[in-house]
């Protein structure tokens, strides 16, 4: 459980997370006095460490888990679509997808350009020839109907206006295609969090990370712990009426949104 030999369940690499969130906190209690948040420049560290755990997760489960949660999707990845990856930071999620469904096409978008490059450079060493990666504001997507597949994984919490993305999401789908939005499990209502394993640890990770990046540029400020009901409601408002939602053996973090646009 202290070593990297525990994949997702190193609690060592959790514990870091204590120290490096520990240097942004003068700019959290002067943002609770004042308004406003902490940019995303201060929290290098935290988006490396917070990628390398996704990194695990994903390869446990992204191509063997999530996606038999979606057979009609996969069947269509198979045969051959176009997929966009939203807030794919260093690619780890869209690489593999690209890797498993060479038939497909998959794009990045990310506002780092640090963490595009690195997805480029992962992309290259693997010889994909069916995955880009650009420098894309989520909150101007001008494209329409264009994928069969839209995938945000713990993205859409951290968004400034996340209504205004998922409202973009649906536009960017073409008609009967899927969007997964994977995000926290948690209730929307405190109380009802009140006996969940990793509470303390995520409303820790949502006040000193998630909600002040929102902040900080004007945003809702939602927050890692926005939970499923606000969830629902919000890509309902988005025009997404038909969800289900699922849970997968080895992410004990997040909910699967899996929404149709019909």
């Amino acid at each position: 459980m202290l070593t990297k030999a525990a994949g997702p369940g190193n609690m060592a690499a959790f514990a870091r997370i204590i120290p490096i969130l520990s240097k942004v906190e003068p700019g959290i209690v002067d943002s609770f006095r004042h308004g406003g948040g902490v940019f995303y420049d201060q929290f290098q560290d935290f988006m490396a460490l917070w990628a390398g755990v996704n990194e695990q997760t994903f390869e446990r489960t992204l191509v063997t888990k999530v996606m038999p949660l979606m057979p009609e999707v996969t069947t269509a990845l198979q045969a051959g679509i176009a997929a966009l990856d939203i807030g794919c930071g260093e690619g780890h999620s869209t690489n593999l997808l690209a890797q498993a469904f060479p038939h497909s096409r998959f794009i990045g978008y990310d506002l780092r350009e640090g963490a595009l490059e690195e997805a480029r450079a992962k992309a290259a060493s693997l010889g994909l020839r069916n995955v880009r990666f650009v420098r894309q504001d989520l909150g101007t997507l001008e494209e329409r109907e264009v994928y069969g597949l839209v995938t945000a994984f713990d993205v859409i919490h951290d968004q400034a206006q996340p209504r205004t993305v998922l409202k973009n999401v649906a536009a960017v789908l073409k008609q009967g295609g899927t969007f997964l939005m994977v995000d926290i499990k948690a209730s929307s209502d405190v109380q009802e969090n009140l006996d969940h394993p990793m509470g303390p640890f995520l409303y820790t990770v949502s006040t000193m990370h998630c909600m002040t990046v929102s902040l900080a540029r004007n945003g809702e400020g939602l927050g890692a712990m926005w939970g499923e009901q606000k969830a629902l409601e919000f890509l309902a408002e988005a025009g997404f009426t038909d969800v289900t939602v699922k849970q997968v053996e080895g992410d004990p973090f997040n909910n699967f949104y899996i929404a149709k646009k019909h």
